[in-house]
Order: C-alpha cells, then sequence, then structure tokens
C-alpha cells in the first residue's frame, strides 16, 4: 500500500482529492460547515450581530470550501506552487474566521442558558460544537497545506 505523504510535493486533481492528505478534509469540512450554517439559521437569538458574524463566516467558508474543492477536483491548478500558497492561505484565513465565530457562538449561547431543556438552547449548544469541530478541522487543513507548500 502506498503511503499519503509520498504525494505531499504535487496537488492532486480528479479524484485524487479524495485519498491524498489534506485535501481528504474538503468533505468533512463541508459537512460540519453546512450543520453550523443550518443550526444557526434554525435559532432566533438576541442579539442579531454574533449570530450574523456566524452565519457570514459558515457561509462564506462553505460556498470557498467549494469552490476550491471543484477546482482541484477539475486540475485548473495545473500542479502550480501558486495554488498550494493559495491553499494554505485560505485555509489559514477560513480558520481564523471560524474561531472567531466559534467563540462569539459560545458565547451567546453561554448568556443564554436560561433555560436548558430549550429547544433553542439544544441548537445553539449543538452549532457550538460543530462550529469548533470545523474550525479544528480548518486548523489542520490549514498545518497540511503549509507542509504541502514548502515541499514543492
Amino acid at each position: 500500500m502506498t503511503s499519503n505523504t509520498v504525494t505531499m510535493g504535487h496537488l492532486p486533481s480528479g479524484m485524487g482529492i479524495c485519498t491524498t492528505i489534506p485535501d481528504i478534509l474538503y468533505v468533512p469540512e463541508l459537512i460540519f460547515g453546512g450543520l453550523v450554517w443550518i443550526l444557526v439559521a434554525c435559532t432566533y437569538v438576541l442579539p442579531y450581530n454574533p449570530q450574523a458574524w456566524v452565519m457570514c463566516v459558515s457561509i462564506f467558508c462553505f460556498l470557498m470550501t467549494f469552490v476550491w474543492l471543484v477546482v482541484f477536483a477539475c486540475g485548473s491548478h495545473h500542479n502550480s506552487s501558486g495554488w498550494a500558497a493559495a491553499d494554505f492561505i485560505y485555509h489559514g484565513i477560513a480558520a481564523m474566521l471560524y474561531l472567531s465565530a466559534s467563540v462569539l457562538l459560545a458565547v451567546v449561547t453561554q448568556a443564554f442558558k436560561s433555560d436548558p431543556a430549550n429547544y433553542v438552547y439544544k441548537l445553539d449548544i449543538s452549532a457550538v460544537v460543530f462550529s469548533f469541530v470545523a474550525t479544528l478541522l480548518y486548523v489542520i487543513h490549514t498545518i497540511l497545506s503549509a507542509i504541502r507548500w514548502k515541499s514543492f
């Protein structure tokens, strides 16, 4: 069986993104980002600004990750080191955005925990957990993308 670390010096295309590190993380990033987006959209919590920021971050990262996935799947990057650097930069920015959104969502959820049996509170707790999982996935993807970028 071949090792995934041997292929760190090039960018995959086609179905190769489903078998190489860090590109295999695109799908979990989309799943958990979509869950955050859906769960926050299902809640009605005041103040609006933190919730709006979480929605903005989750929608932006979901759409950009999907575009990034399509670019890599189609092979539009032509195995350029510039795309490897852009991958590292995008995932670093996404990780920072998701971290800020996760912390804000956790603070807002903590402030409104008056009734833990409340349905909206349970949705918010789920959104916080999935938001931190998405943050972790983006951080791991950033680290692995940096390693790949340096191996070019």
